[in-house]
């Protein structure tokens, strides 16, 4: 007696009951795995969110970087339209200064010039007052003052020294010559006492009214006269007054009243008349 329905069955009930094991675990593999791509596919689209977020912000950053630079430009070129338009202000302001010096200065050439013409014929009056003053008063180191006026004669005839340079000059001259009228002094010479007798001296001045020469040893001594144009001994009385004189130049002794005689005088007289001098 056979029963194949009854062996049958049982195994075909346990191959389905396999078959939708199977079944469901490849369902649930396939769930997985359908689960791991949606993950996967989440992260990438995450991390390709996140990469354009941050491109974007590092975009947004440099053009708020480049917007802060541009910003500094700007301001920076403000700063110097300013300065130069207070520049330029300040410029304008010199041209206009200088427009108003150049009309004066063109005014004082003029006036220069009109000066020039009435100064250039005073200084050649004020040398002939210095000649003057060289020929007719006594001739106190007359060599170095003779050679001083023949300078500035040769020097009115430079083309290369200002007038300013030449006026000064003769001031200059000027006031050595008032100095020569005020002061007592003392320097060595020779004086010709006669045309073959040359005597090496010191020679004393007061002023430009006395000038005496004493001989090296102190024993003789002479008194220019002007009117006579020549020395004159000096009388022997006359003489310690004279090295009283020569003390006080030399700084030997204090100033005291000195009695001397005159080389210049109002009147010629054969006799040298006296001063009386601190």
């Amino acid at each position: 007696m056979q029963f194949p329905s009854s062996i049958t069955l049982p195994r075909y009930a346990q191959a389905s009951g396999k078959l939708k094991g199977i079944t469901l675990a490849l369902l649930a593999i396939s769930s997985f795995s359908a689960q791991a791509d949606s993950l996967d596919n989440a992260r990438s689209i995450e991390r390709q969110t996140n990469q354009v977020a941050k491109n974007a912000q590092q975009k947004i950053d440099a053009n708020s970087d480049q917007s802060f630079q541009l910003q500094a430009e700007v301001e920076r070129l403000q700063d110097q339209v300013d300065n130069l338009s207070l520049y330029q202000t300040h410029l304008k302001k010199l041209v206009a200064s200088q427009e108003a010096e150049k009309v004066s200065i063109d005014e004082q050439l003029t006036n220069i010039e009109e000066t020039r013409q009435g100064v250039v014929p005073l200084m050649y009056h004020m040398i002939d007052g210095l000649q003057f003053s060289l020929e007719q008063g006594a001739p106190v180191r007359f060599v170095s003052r003779e050679k001083r006026l023949d300078e500035l004669k040769t020097l009115m005839g430079r083309s290369d020294i200002s007038d300013a340079e030449k006026y000064r000059r003769i001031l200059e001259a000027y006031q050595i010559e008032m100095d020569y009228g005020s002061k007592l002094g003392i320097y060595e010479d020779q004086i010709n006492l006669t045309q073959d007798d040359v005597r090496q001296v010191d020679l004393l001045y007061v002023g430009k009214v006395v000038l005496l020469a004493r001989s090296k040893d102190a024993q003789h001594a002479w008194l220019w006269s002007q009117a006579k144009q020549q020395w004159q001994e000096v009388p022997a009385d006359q003489k310690p007054d004279i090295n009283q004189a020569y003390a006080l130049a030399n700084k030997q002794q204090a100033p005291s009243l000195l009695h001397l005689p005159l080389s210049v005088t109002q009147a010629s007289a054969s006799n040298p008349s006296t001063q009386e001098t601190k």
